[in-house]
């Protein structure tokens, strides 16, 4: 069995755009007609660029292999025009063409992908949600002071909602701005408002549900730990990326000096760089998004190293529902699986994408028995919605604001 053809969607996200402005799949197509989806998630060039990276590594390496020859496949790529380094942009472009190859050895297989990575550990996967607004624009407008992203009773109030739900793990970031610039010292009011969003929301949900505290790098460690220690009170689930994730000895500082576990990993790829979080320290929870990492049998190797250092892991999701899918099929069958993200409870335009929707319940996930990554693509509904926009899936602040 070869590959033969494939077929490029760049996917507009329409508002509120939950889980990034665009998505970008692949679809893969054998000579026996079996049909396998990937799915990029590169925020460092604009959709259509990163659309021509994806084409272009596909005719050069796709097109005639063997999808079950998968270890040859990641080498090949992985050095590309002499890298053999993590390159974020394009280990991004290997992880959807290697989640793709899965599909297609599950399907041949008449397999999960899971079944095939060791077998099924987990029936059910707690997942965990943003709290997002109810209704209306994501970023709140210039004097709204009720919205859920900068009031806290607001975010303790939609906290509810979403326990209602059946959710017992939530996430949000009140921290502040975060930019190129980063990481900082905390002004005193982030820190005050960061202590008052944890509070509400604790007072609000009780004991049972955990907390999520998000960043996105913005602190220096000493800045990082004068905020945890705020925090700590609280009894947060985790502390998510305190510092820019470069430098791990640094994030080290910040796991030591702090009770709460530092959770870090969706700007890294690679077991290489995975393997330098474990070994200074840095983290004891993994947030691996398994396009961009390297695709699943790199997340796959990933767990193993988390499970000789007592780590976990806590698959990242911002962007589309094939990504969900094979973050789904890691966590099924890893014995260290802690928590999942997705985006509420998966379904809009997220469901809409997909031939047939992920099933959630009362705050979980049920594995799918289906074979290969247990989704397919709805491509009339890729088609009828191209993204034709030049920005970015994320933007970070380009000026200080400290």
């Amino acid at each position: 069995m070869l590959i033969k053809e494939f077929e490029t969607f760049v996917v507009a996200n329409p508002p509120p755009r939950f889980g990034g402005r665009y998505f970008i799949f692949i679809k893969l197509v054998t000579d026996t007609g079996i049909v396998g989806y990937g799915e990029v998630y590169c925020a460092t060039f604009s959709a259509h660029t990163v659309e021509a990276m994806l084409k272009d590594t596909a005719e050069r390496f796709i097109i005639g292999h063997d999808p079950f020859h998968i270890e040859k496949l990641w080498r090949s790529v992985y050095g590309a025009g002499y890298t053999l380094r993590p390159d974020v942009s394009l280990v991004s472009v290997l992880s959807a063409l290697e989640i793709a190859c899965w599909d297609i050895v599950g399907k041949a297989c008449e397999k999960p992908a899971y079944e095939l990575l060791g077998g099924q550990v987990h029936d059910r996967l707690r997942s965990y949600t943003y709290i997002y607004p109810a209704q209306g624009d994501v970023y709140p407008e210039d004097g709204d002071e009720d919205h859920v992203y900068v009031n806290p009773e607001s975010a303790a109030q939609r906290a509810m909602d979403y326990v209602a739900q059946g959710f017992t793990a939530l996430k949000f970031d009140p921290a502040g701005p975060y930019t190129v610039f980063d990481g900082g010292m905390p002004s005193g009011e982030e820190l005050d408002r960061s202590e008052a969003f944890i509070k509400a929301i604790r007072e609000a949900v009780g004991g049972s549900v955990d907390l999520l505290f998000g960043t996105h790098g913005q602190f220096s460690p000493a800045g990082a730990i004068r905020l945890a220690k705020r925090l700590e009170a609280y009894d947060p689930l985790w502390f998510e990326e305190p510092i820019p994730p470069e430098n791990t000895a640094a994030m080290a500082q910040v796991a030591s000096a702090t009770s709460i576990p530092v959770a870090t990993g969706e700007r890294l790829c690679t077991k290489y760089e995975f393997a330098r979080v474990l070994q200074d320290r840095a983290a004891s929870i993994l947030q691996l998004n398994l396009g961009r990492v390297g695709g699943l049998l790199e997340a796959k190797k990933i767990a193993a190293l988390a499970e000789v250092h007592y780590a976990q892991l806590a698959p990242h999701m911002y962007c589309g529902p094939i990504v969900g899918a094979a973050n789904i099929q890691l966590a099924t069958c890893s014995p260290n699986f802690l928590i999942l993200e997705g985006i509420e409870t998966w379904g809009g335009f997220q469901a809409e994408l997909l031939e047939k929707p992920v099933q959630w319940q009362d705050g979980y996930i049920v594995p799918s028995r289906e074979p290969g990554l247990g989704v397919s693509l709805n491509e009339a509904v890729a088609r009828a919605n191209p993204w034709t926009g030049n920005e970015l899936h994320l933007q970070m602040g380009l000026e200080p604001v400290r």
